[in-house]
């Protein structure tokens, strides 16, 4: 299969080409290598990738029309992943417009793309965020989802509908991945658990919002991977068998599906553990809850495990120890 991944510079998208070149397809990954955060990470991710056969890279931005017009033809791609987006929560509070270029503008070239060149299934990500303000856990893709609490969690959801309509209009396969606190080795500094880590280590205080009082369903990189090579292979289907109320299905060739550990951790045990591993007590700082942040995530992945035959399993003192591990060699600390 030849692939296009985007974001491949990135977290999710470094393993994911890793995951695919090692099963023998090809790979043309894009990034715009943008600063968000420390730009030498991400090149010391391509430079894992670059002597891997079978894989192509090129510097390129989604939100640059020519570009993407360009790469759609000339890559005559099987399928796309498309993970290149502004993330963030917190970042959205202060540059909202990041998130429109990347989010918005830049996936509506990437949908354009798919079908022009009559792409057999697009695997977009979504993310946690858009249940917002729904305190119902476990999260259900079934469940309405219109309370945004973010602009990152407003600009997944919409990418989830401009995706339907796509779909809807020109049959182009597409599939949501709504990703839940991704963690583990060669992850990105914003998130909390890398943040931790490189605190606790040099002995600066560490953020805690809300007292504490937070639970996230942290999910290891390995297991998302796995849920997204099996969704790649697994293009959706009109389904007629739901109400056409339910967000996750539909009667265009659409889905989307929750990717999460189905086992949310109170962030101070998290802490505890984080302090167990490094051999180090951390300085914390007590703060209130965070605008754009919520109490509690959990996903239920009934959908996914029914139609895929995969379900997260990777404890989160299993997953944390490598991510330290990795950590300790990379940082050499």
């Amino acid at each position: 299969m030849r692939m296009l991944v985007t974001g491949a510079a990135g977290f999710i998208g470094f393993h994911l080409c890793q995951r695919l070149l090692a099963r023998g397809d090809e790979v043309l990954g894009i990034d715009n290598l943008n600063d968000y955060y420390d730009v030498v990470l991400k090149q010391a991710r391509l430079e894992r990738l670059r002597p891997q056969k079978g894989f192509s890279f090129q510097q390129a931005d989604v939100a640059d029309r020519a570009a993407m017009a360009r790469l759609f033809p000339a890559g005559r791609f099987d399928a796309v992943m498309h993970l290149a987006a502004q993330a963030g929560v917190r970042y959205s509070l202060v540059n909202p417009l990041a998130y429109t270029d990347a989010n918005l503008v830049g996936f509506s070239h990437v949908l354009e793309g798919c079908r022009q060149a009559k792409i057999g299934h697009l695997v977009f990500a979504s993310s946690s965020s858009v249940y917002g303000a729904d305190h119902r856990t476990p999260f259900s893709e079934h469940d309405a989802v219109d309370h945004p609490v973010s602009f990152y969690a407003a600009t997944k959801r919409a990418n989830e509908l401009m995706a339907h309509a796509c779909a809807h209009l020109y049959g182009v396969p597409m599939t949501g991945l709504r990703f839940f606190t991704v963690y583990g080795p060669w992850g990105r500094p914003d998130m909390a658990y890398f943040s931790f880590t490189a605190n606790i280590l040099a002995g600066t205080p560490i953020k805690v919002f809300n007292q504490g009082e937070l639970e996230r369903d942290f999910t290891y990189i390995d297991d998302i991977v796995e849920g997204v090579v099996r969704v790649i292979d697994s293009p959706p289907r009109p389904d007629r068998s739901r109400p056409l109320s339910s967000p996750a299905v539909s009667t265009a060739p659409y889905r989307i599906y929750n990717i999460g550990n189905n086992r949310p951790v109170k962030l101070l045990a998290f802490i505890r553990l984080l302090e167990q591993l490094l051999g180090r007590k951390a300085v914390l700082e007590m703060l209130p809850m965070q605008a754009g942040d919520v109490y509690r995530t959990c996903a239920d992945v009934t959908d996914l495990e029914r139609d895929v035959g995969f379900r997260p399993e990777t404890p989160i003192e299993t997953g944390l120890a490598r991510f330290v591990d990795w950590y300790r060699g990379y940082y050499r600390v």
